[in-house]
């Protein structure tokens, strides 16, 4: 275990076998019916997020047993591991409406925290067939990726990304699909914006990370193993993540029961 945690690449690897098995598990719900439920949040669950999670702990267990890890469904139904300085944050199926809305706009999550930060992260849309991992600075890459249950990517190579800096003409702008409010629009007025895109899920961390945009404002609430793997992506493309006030956005905040503070995602220098 020791080895492989320390060898960010080779976890890494791991992660993205794990991430596209899940992916497989998601994609087998996503074209039949489902069910979909409410959780005491009121917030949706399907079948295919708690497939997709008993296959990610299932591999975390597997290849690194004494991690903890901390994972939604697993959270929501009360279980919530004692952590420290080292654990993994995993969303199985971030963007559960628009897995249910049938938009592709959905994502596998699962990072690597030590000493708050994210290390380590892999997102992957398996509708989008899409894989972006990052494990430090200067290592993030996307790749081509159908999902696969026996964790293979496929003959396309991983690409290196890099967050890019800015047009003098504006920023383009990326935001929630389903959550973009009157706050957002607020915060935004204070830039030059060009161009608004909308996405969903954590793929608005991996379009910045890919210089596909400069600027992911959030004001609404989100949860920790929401923003990990992407903040993780993120940084190793040259972004950053900060709260409103400048200050980075850490994780284990166990004393406001791992949610988020309203954040802003930049690229190399927006």
């Amino acid at each position: 275990m020791t080895s492989l945690i320390s060898d960010r690449a080779a976890l890494t690897e791991e992660l993205r076998r794990i991430a596209l098995m899940a992916g497989a598990a998601i994609m087998d719900h996503y074209h039949s019916e489902f069910e979909v439920i409410h959780k005491e949040d009121k917030s949706p669950v399907t079948a295919a997020d708690r497939d997709a999670e008993a296959i990610i702990l299932e591999g975390l267990r597997k290849f690194i047993p004494d991690v903890p890890v901390v994972s939604e469904e697993a959270a929501s139904a009360g279980y919530i591991p004692e952590i420290g300085n080292r654990f993994f944050l995993v969303d199985p199926l971030d963007g559960t409406r628009e897995f249910i809305n049938k938009n592709g706009e959905f994502t596998v999550n699962i990072a690597l925290i030590e000493e708050r930060v994210p290390v380590a992260g892999v997102v992957y849309a398996p509708a989008k067939d899409r894989m972006f991992f990052g494990y430090g600075p200067g290592h993030a890459f996307e790749q081509t990726a159908a999902p696969s249950a026996e964790g293979k990517a496929g003959p396309s190579a991983p690409k290196p990304i890099a967050a890019r800096k800015p047009a003098e003409d504006g920023l383009v702008v990326i935001a929630s699909r389903t959550h973009r409010d009157t706050k957002t629009d607020e915060y935004l007025s204070l830039y030059k914006v060009k161009e608004f895109l909308a996405a969903g899920s954590s793929l608005k961390f991996c379009l910045v990370a890919a210089g596909e945009a400069d600027l992911y404002p959030r004001h609404g609430r989100t949860m920790e193993w929401d923003t990990a793997a992407g903040h993780a992506v993120l940084l190793a493309a040259g972004g950053n993540v900060t709260q409103l006030d400048g200050a980075p956005l850490l994780y284990g905040k166990t004393e406001r029961g791992l949610d988020n503070p309203f954040f802003v995602a930049r690229g190399a220098t927006a």
